[in-house]
This record gives C-alpha cells, structure tokens and sequence, in this order.
C-alpha cells in the first residue's frame, strides 16, 4: 500500500514517492552522492519507470526547497524486503535524513508483510556499513553475494 500522501519531517525536509519526473534529479543526487549506478543499464529512465510501478516497489525521496536531497528504494520479493539507493548529498549529510528515508521504507516493507529486511553493501563502502549497523543491521561476514547479469552494463 503506497501513501502518496508526501509528509514533512520535523528537520525541515519533506519524505515524498518517487516520481519519473524526478528521473534527471535524482541521477544528478546520485552522481553527486558517489551513488554508483548504471544510467545504461538498470537504471535507465525506462527501468525505474517500469519499476515503480511494482507492487512490490517502494521508492521515496527527500526533498529541501523543491530539491532532492536524498533516496532510497525498496523491494520485496515476497519473503524478504531489500533496501537500496540510499544517497544523501554531501552538504546534507548527518542531519538525520537517511536514517528518516531508511525507516519509512522498512515501515513500508513491513506494511506489505516483510519481516526481515536487509541491504547489500559493497566492502569498499564503510560510511554505509557504519550507519546501516549504527541504525541496527547486522553484518553477515558469511555470506557471498553472486549475480548472473546478461552484460557488464546492468
């Protein structure tokens, strides 16, 4: 169940949904965060407007004064629910913002039926793997991550 409804937070941003009109922006956030992502691949224009519109999606943004000064995207494949694109720009950074954009996403996720929750983050990313566990994840050393991907690109 999206709420479609944006809503302020007592900091001064507003938690709204994702909008594809919001695409050019939220790639500059990313850019601009060192978000790595992939414009010619699973995040064309195309993908995430198809992507949005999942049932299973839940895909929100921080905006300050009509700009978008953060993300973070949701999944669930039915059993478990995924975070990711979690980016902050730089000069709102420690101000709360991703934690806020984190909790609203997991709340959706747990409206939707998820009981566990979780996020990969690369090794070389230790900012997000502070906060993820300061904001209480664990991190399984025991786990590998593999992929099958049709080309370099996706």
């Amino acid at each position: 169940m999206k709420s479609k409804r944006p809503h302020k937070s007592n900091r001064g941003f507003v938690i709204r949904e994702f909008r594809i009109t919001d695409y050019d922006s939220l790639i500059d956030l990313w850019n601009s965060a060192g978000l790595p992502h992939k414009p010619k691949g699973r995040d064309t224009r195309q993908d995430i407007s198809r992507e949005i519109d999942h049932p299973n999606a839940v895909f929100i943004v921080a905006e300050k004064k009509g700009c978008l000064i953060g993300s973070a995207f949701g999944t669930h494949d039915g059993r478990k629910g995924w975070i990711n694109r979690v980016a902050v720009l730089p000069a709102e950074r420690r101000k709360g913002i991703a934690a806020v954009l984190v909790q609203e996403v997991e709340k959706r996720l747990r409206e939707k039926g998820m009981r566990i929750i979780a996020c990969l983050v690369e090794e070389w990313n230790k900012e997000s793997l502070d906060f993820f566990q300061k904001i209480g994840y664990v991190c399984h050393r025991d786990i590998f991550y593999l992929t099958k991907r049709e080309g370099d690109h996706i």
